[in-house]
């Protein structure tokens, strides 16, 4: 199984400045677990102490937010395209 993710600018220095990596996971959490083995210290900045995704992270499965979905429990298959994208505050 093959995941497209696309990783957000602020993260790409952890991902050897790669804007999208081929992952396997069944779900996010599997996934976000799959990113972190690839590109180290990625997770601390997706997810909480808790192992959760962030608040002011956003991801997205083929335009649809997780949020609406199951969350990190989200089921993905192959083909699917993953976005994880920061929030961003300002006025």
């Amino acid at each position: 199984m093959s995941i497209t993710v696309r990783i957000p600018s602020p993260l790409q220095k952890l991902t050897r400045n790669q804007e999208e990596i081929k992952l396997e996971g069944a779900n996010i959490k599997e996934l976000i677990e799959s990113l972190e083995r690839n590109s180290p210290g990625v997770k601390e900045r997706i997810c909480d102490e808790a192992g959760k995704v962030r608040k002011f992270i956003n991801i997205y499965v083929n335009g649809e937010d997780v949020r609406f979905l199951q969350q990190d429990a989200t089921p993905l298959k192959d083909g699917d395209e993953v976005s994880i994208i920061p929030a961003i505050a300002g006025g």
